[in-house]
């Protein structure tokens, strides 16, 4: 008889699940890209208008897994799928709580949803397993973007843009580099939602599974070994994620290959937006997940964002 999985204390209605109001730590002061600090720097972060370094989006996606446990059981851990639209920045000390609504009957998909105490949210978006009948809550906003027009950052990024496929792994003490300065071991010690299946062979695989939060980590920690031509330096945030397990779980030290393929472009007033999918091979060569990541880049954040633009388009935005 294999643990249990989660302790979360969870409050059933007949709507919803919701689990408890959780202080997300952020790990990610130290985090550089293009040799400068990120947006989870906080004087980075309130010079670009924030009121410090914001606690990095996949961070939530732990709050979710005890509430599609319970849903799912065994199957959220080997096809389970977090599809979500981040709304607001959530800040070191803020308590926040997910709610997942039941979905309909004989239906695999579902919606969630993030909050803070006043009622601010955080996310949006859906939970499935398999493949579910209905589109994924990113599935459905590809459909709905405002194209990239007038680019400046992103003006020598192209759709269907591939990267190499790059090896991956991770150990429990590997710091997973300039983009994620921790260790699997340092996350867990703070991780919202504990479990013995994330950190010992008492599970129904027999080997420790990596948090689906730790799978953002593990699939982006290489993409600077192999970078889309985006201009530079300037400061990037999440703004839309889904994780999707196809032959679920991962481990904790196993071998993987990922690549990288560009999907959509789109922008805003204030950001330009490559939008990526990432699929993750085993040895065997079998896709076991997937991630589509909206890595929005900020305007403001780039020094000569204006000169070039008037040089590329004749006129200021």
């Amino acid at each position: 008889m294999t643990a249990k999985a989660f302790d979360t204390e969870i409050t059933e209605t007949a709507e919803a699940l919701i689990g408890p109001w959780r202080q997300p730590r952020q790990m990610l002061h130290a985090q550089t890209y293009d040799a400068h600090a990120s947006i989870h720097d906080d004087a980075t972060a309130q010079k670009l208008g924030f009121k410090g370094g914001t606690i990095e989006g996949p961070t939530h996606f732990s709050q979710f897994a005890p509430l599609g446990a319970r849903l799912w059981g065994q199957a959220w851990f080997e096809s389970g799928c977090l599809s979500a639209h981040y709304r607001n920045a959530c800040f070191e000390g803020e308590e926040v709580q997910a709610i997942l609504s039941k979905p309909l009957a004989g239906a695999s998909r579902c919606q969630i949803q993030m909050v803070k105490r006043d009622g601010t949210e955080v996310l949006r978006g859906t939970a499935s397993v398999g493949e579910p009948h209905a589109a994924t809550a990113l599935e459905t906003r590809l459909t709905e973007l405002k194209p990239l027009a007038d680019p400046v950052i992103l003006r020598e990024v192209k759709i269907a843009q591939t990267s190499k496929r790059q090896a991956v792994r991770m150990a429990f003490d590997q710091t997973m580099g300039d983009l994620y300065p921790f260790s699997l071991r340092q996350k867990l010690a703070v991780i919202t939602e504990s479990s013995p299946y994330y950190s010992s062979v008492d599970n129904p695989w027999r080997k420790p599974i990596i948090p689906m939060e730790m799978l953002s980590v593990l699939f982006q920690y290489r993409s600077k070994d192999d970078p889309l031509p985006a201009k530079g330096p300037a400061v990037g945030l999440f703004a839309d994620q889904e994780i999707r397990l196809v032959k679920g779980p991962l481990f904790v030290d196993d071998a993987y290959e990922v690549e990288r393929e560009v999907v959509a472009l789109s922008g805003s007033r204030r950001t330009e937006s490559a939008w990526v999918k990432t699929r993750v091979f085993d040895k065997t060569a079998a896709m076991v997940a997937t991630m589509l990541l909206n890595m929005a880049t900020l305007k403001d954040s780039y020094a000569p964002y204006e000169d070039e633009y008037r040089r590329l388009y004749g006129a200021g935005r």
